[in-house]
């Protein structure tokens, strides 16, 4: 795992030849990885990437798979894995997947939990674990009809097939298709964009969307309002609206 902060921007790479397999290791890495990026003040935007130009994530290690011995240690896997993946959702913080190659299983399921996806053009996504005989653990099995709806996520889960960054983009599955050698720019012009937001505003948006995901409309909007009201007391808010009033660019303090 490797990590490079610059302008409020850290950039996470998976890497770990030669498809950057999730590995137990890989996975405790993250998650110490994310525990640190959550309480750093200087980070307001994550981006997560695969390193080498072949694979952003291609799945889980197969020979951890292989050598479980029971069910309950392949619960115990799976619990870890969606835990973590959990944490890259909550973290409170934007985080861009740059996907930079194929994204497969894990590694599809980890995109998934990022907030925004950038996909180079010549990309490929799915949940493949059907082709193994299992089905996925990390969460792929829920994100995904979320994302892109039940009846093509079943398809692909139960056939296996792979989609096209095209696809994917088309499903809603990813935000942006680029050329391949534009993934990091691409992701790095959305962040520096995010990054100049107020980062109250937007930690308390990412809250609200993310709350708002499990509840119904009514109690919905009851947190937006909620999230409103915390948001309107904020300096940056103030200089936000002056800003505006006079016909000039803001200047946030993040406080």
């Amino acid at each position: 795992m490797k990590v490079a902060a610059e302008e409020g921007i850290a950039v996470v790479t998976i890497d770990r030849p030669p498809v950057n397999a999730l590995s137990r290791q890989v996975v405790e890495e993250l998650d110490r990885c994310l525990e640190a990026l959550k309480t750093d003040p200087a980070v307001k935007v994550v981006i997560l990437t695969g390193g080498g130009s072949f694979a952003f994530v291609a799945g889980a290690d197969i020979k951890e798979i292989a050598n479980l011995r029971s069910g309950q240690e392949a619960t115990a896997v799976a619990a870890q894995g969606q835990s973590v993946i959990m944490k890259l959702q909550r973290l409170g913080k934007p985080v861009i997947a740059a996907i930079n190659g194929v994204c497969l299983g894990g590694g599809n399921e980890l995109a998934m939990a990022c907030h925004l996806r950038i996909a180079g053009d010549r990309a490929r996504f799915g949940q493949p674990e059907i082709n193994l005989g299992i089905i996925p653990g990390f969460g792929g099995t829920q994100r995904l009809p979320r994302l892109i709806g039940k009846a093509k996520a079943i398809e692909l889960t139960l056939t296996g097939d792979l989609m096209t960054a095209q696809e994917a983009h088309r499903l809603g599955l990813v935000n942006h298709v680029v050329p391949q050698d534009q993934v990091m720019k691409a992701a790095k012009d959305l962040a520096r964009k995010i990054a100049s937001k107020g980062q109250v505003a937007v930690r308390l948006a990412l809250q609200a969307i993310e709350e708002g995901r499990g509840q119904s409309l009514d109690e919905g909007l009851a947190t937006e309002a909620k999230l409103f009201g915390q948001v309107a007391e904020t300096e940056d808010c103030k200089e936000g609206v002056k800003a505006f009033l006079e016909k000039r660019q803001p200047q946030f303090k993040d406080r």
